[in-house]
């Protein structure tokens, strides 16, 4: 992630910028060990060892907005989310934008904590998580599909969402742009805490 430098480095901000630092860090390692991962799980299916290299660290609430937002939602919109994690675009999505989503989650932890969630909040109509290898899901039903994985994962999706998206389907993505593809639009946002954030629009031709 962006970090914006602040002049008054009191100890909340001091801590927000010491977190920051290490989910970039994180990401910046992750990136680094794709090709040991790659050598240690086998080519096998495909994405199957990427998967295992993808950290979970949740878009800030307001930046889901922003990222739903920026792919102009609607009511008739169906959104799939890869990686969805504690399902929270999928929420936003249907919750305050009136869409159908679906997401989609490997970790079983995670999987079963947004189900429970979308259950709770009455919304098994309109939403539901998928626990599978998002590189194995069929996405031919979405119009907006979004991202917050690393670099080397949305290339290897490329080809998949290439292949399957309608066109005029929105992909909007967190901080990792889709090696390959040339950006609709991109925009710098500024979390609630003091955060800077990229996100990067592209719409299939």
């Amino acid at each position: 992630m962006r970090m914006k430098p602040h002049r008054n480095f009191s100890p909340r901000y001091s801590g927000e910028l010491l977190v920051s630092a290490a989910v970039l860090l994180l990401f910046v390692s992750s990136e680094a060990c794709f090709a040991q991962a790659k050598s240690s799980f086998g080519e096998g299916p495909p994405g199957s060892y990427l998967e295992h290299i993808v950290p979970y660290v949740p878009t800030p609430e307001d930046i889901v907005e922003k990222m739903l937002e920026l792919a102009k939602v609607e009511p008739d919109d169906v959104v799939y989310d890869l990686g969805s994690g504690d399902g929270r675009i999928v929420i936003t999505a249907t919750q305050k934008f009136g869409a159908r989503a679906v997401g989609v989650e490997l970790d079983p932890d995670l999987y079963k904590q947004s189900s429970d969630r979308i259950k709770e909040l009455d919304l098994e109509g309109q939403a539901q998580i998928l626990h599978e290898n998002m590189f194995n899901v069929n996405v031919r039903r979405a119009t907006v599909v979004t991202l917050y994985l690393l670099t080397a994962v949305n290339e290897k999706l490329r080809p998949i969402l290439e292949r399957q998206l309608r066109p005029g389907a929105r992909i909007v993505c967190h901080d990792f742009q889709v090696p390959g593809w040339e950006p609709e639009k991109t925009i710098d946002v500024i979390s609630k805490n003091g955060i800077s954030h990229r996100l990067y629009l592209y719409v299939r031709p």
